[in-house]
C-alpha cells in the first residue's frame, strides 16, 4: 500500500454533498472511495409530504444496505461508521421547501434525522433568495426565524445555491457556524453559481466551512479540468480563509443521466416552471481523475504529491467537516 493509500485508508473522509440516484451500486462506490460520511442531499423542490417521503426512502435504503451504510445524526455516528467500515449517511436537503410555511417543522425534521438544510435552491422561497432569483432581497423575516430555529435544534445551514445577499444575511445572523457545502471561487471563474471572496471570508470568520466542488462549469478549465485543477481551486480557498475552513463537497450526481428526467426537473423553477440554466442538458464532465465516487482516493494522492502535509490533508478530507458538524449539531441557546 502506498503512503497516499494508507493515509486515505486511515482518514475520516467526509463529502459535503452528493445528489446521486441512490442505489446499492452507488453505496458500493462510496465504500470503494473510502468515504466515511456523505451529505445525501438530492431533495430539491419537495413539499412537506414529499420531504417525509425522502426520509422514508432513506430508512429503506439504510435497512436494505446496512452492510455498506449507516445513519448519522451525531459526530459519534461518523466515528462509528469509520470503525464499522461503512459510509455514514447524513440526510440533507438542498432546499427548505418541505418546511412550507411552518417554523415548527424544522424541529420535526431534525427529530427525523435531517442534519443539513440548504436554505434556498436557486430561486425564492419563504426564507430568502437563491442565486438565480432576479432580485435577491435577502433573508426574509420568516427566514431569520428559520435560521434561529436551525441553530436552536442543531441543523447545519448550507448556503451553496443561495443568493449573495441572502448568504451574507445568514452568515451575519446565525449563532452557529454555517457551510457552503459545494461551491467554487468566483475569482477563478466569473460565473454566478460561484461565490465571491468576501462571502468565503465571512463564512470562515464565523467558524464555518467551504466545501470545494467538482462542478465543471465553475472550474477555470471547465470540462477539460483534471483533479489538479480541482486542487488549484481548493488551494485558492485555503490561501484565502485558512486551512481550518476548507473541505470536500463533490456535488456528485452519479447515475443521473444528463439530459434526464431528474436533471430537467431539478433545473426548472419549483420543478415545473421556467428553465433556470442550461445545466440539465449540456455536457458536464467531472475532472479527469475523479470522475466517479470510487476515485476519491486520487484526491489524497494528488494532495500529497503537491507537498501538502499529512496534517493538512487530514483536515481537508474530513477533520474540518467534523468540527463544523459538531458545532452546528449542538443546539444553540
Amino acid at each position: 500500500m502506498t503512503d497516499a493509500a494508507k493515509l486515505h485508508d486511515e482518514a475520516i473522509v467526509i463529502d459535503g454533498l452528493q445528489t446521486c440516484q441512490w442505489s446499492r451500486s452507488v453505496f458500493e462506490d462510496m465504500r470503494k472511495g473510502g468515504l466515511t460520511a456523505v451529505n445525501a442531499s438530492s431533495l430539491i423542490w419537495e413539499n412537506f409530504r414529499e420531504g417525509i417521503g425522502y426520509i422514508s426512502e432513506w430508512k429503506r435504503f439504510l435497512r436494505e444496505n446496512d452492510d455498506l451504510i449507516r445513519p448519522v445524526r451525531t459526530v459519534a455516528d461518523i466515528h462509528a461508521a469509520k470503525a464499522e467500515n461503512k459510509t455514514g449517511i447524513i440526510i440533507g436537503w438542498q432546499n427548505t421547501s418541505p418546511l412550507e410555511d411552518k417554523l415548527d417543522y424544522v424541529e420535526i425534521f431534525k427529530d427525523l434525522g435531517v442534519g443539513i438544510m440548504q436554505l434556498t435552491y436557486n430561486t425564492q422561497n419563504y426564507s430568502g433568495a437563491g442565486y438565480l432569483e432576479e432580485n435577491d432581497s435577502g433573508l426574509t423575516g420568516f427566514g431569520r426565524e428559520v435560521v434561529a430555529e436551525m441553530n436552536r435544534v442543531g441543523v447545519l445551514c448550507d448556503l451553496s445555491h443561495v443568493g449573495d445577499k441572502t448568504t451574507a444575511d445568514v452568515i451575519d445572523r446565525s449563532k452557529s457556524p454555517v457551510c457552503i457545502s459545494h461551491v467554487l471561487p468566483r475569482a477563478l471563474r466569473d460565473v454566478k453559481r460561484n461565490k465571491p471572496d468576501e462571502l468565503f471570508k465571512a463564512c470562515a470568520e464565523k467558524g464555518g466551512l467551504i466545501g470545494v466542488s467538482l462542478f465543471a462549469p465553475g472550474l477555470a478549465a471547465g470540462n477539460d479540468a483534471t483533479v489538479d485543477d480541482y486542487l488549484d481551486a481548493m488551494a485558492y480557498v485555503i490561501d484565502l480563509v485558512g486551512e481550518d475552513h476548507v473541505g470536500i463537497g463533490t456535488d456528485f450526481s452519479q447515475e443521473r443521466p444528463r439530459p434526464g428526467p431528474w436533471q430537467i426537473w431539478a433545473n426548472r423553477d419549483k420543478g415545473t416552471a421556467r428553465t433556470l440554466t442550461e445545466f440539465a442538458t449540456v455536457k458536464i464532465s467531472k475532472p479527469k481523475g475523479i470522475e466517479r465516487i470510487g476515485e476519491v482516493p486520487n484526491v489524497t494522492e494528488r494532495m500529497l504529491a503537491r507537498g501538502w502535509s499529512e496534517a493538512l490533508v487530514l483536515k481537508l478530507l474530513g477533520q474540518n467537516w467534523l468540527r463544523v458538524l459538531d458545532a452546528a449539531w449542538r443546539p444553540a441557546n
